[in-house]
């Protein structure tokens, strides 16, 4: 699958997102910062980080942007609305709101990658209202909830 993408000026220079291994589920997102600034972001603070690109992802399917496990290990830095969604009808640029969990200041520079890009496909469906709760048929766990399987 292609997926058409533009870089915006403020991205120029900075590589496309690209798998890192030949199995890789994901591409790695940068920052589109300014060459010149860091961005600091202090502990328990949110920012929304640039990265320069618009995309036209294909009907069907969704952008999923997750968090980076060497970020989240290392820093304590992570996507806070893990897994972000990118409409397939979204034009505008992708920008990844990371937030800082860790106990120290993280720097942010440009071209740092941020985040992971998955595109999956979407299942389309439509509601059938049902009259009562038996029509939706019984199961083994029926309407257990939380932590109602067992185990910690």
């Amino acid at each position: 699958m292609q997926i058409p993408v533009h870089q915006l000026p403020h991205a120029a220079g900075l590589d496309l997102p690209a798998f890192a291994t030949p199995r890789s589920a994901g591409m790695d997102l940068r920052a589109a910062i300014p060459e010149q600034e860091s961005w600091r972001l202090e502990p328990g603070q949110r920012r929304l980080v640039p990265t320069g690109l618009v995309m036209a992802i294909p009907e069907g399917f969704e952008g999923q942007v997750r968090p980076r496990s060497g970020l989240a290990l290392r820093h304590g830095v992570t996507v806070l609305n893990a897994p972000g969604t990118i409409d397939s009808d979204y034009r505008g640029e992708v920008a990844v709101v990371l937030v800082n969990h860790g106990e120290a200041a993280f720097e942010l520079r440009r071209g740092e990658r941020i985040a992971q890009l998955l595109i999956a496909p979407v299942a389309a469906f439509e509601w059938s209202l049902e009259t009562t709760s038996a029509a939706l048929g019984d199961t083994h766990r029926g309407a257990g909830g939380y932590g109602s399987t067992g185990g910690s």
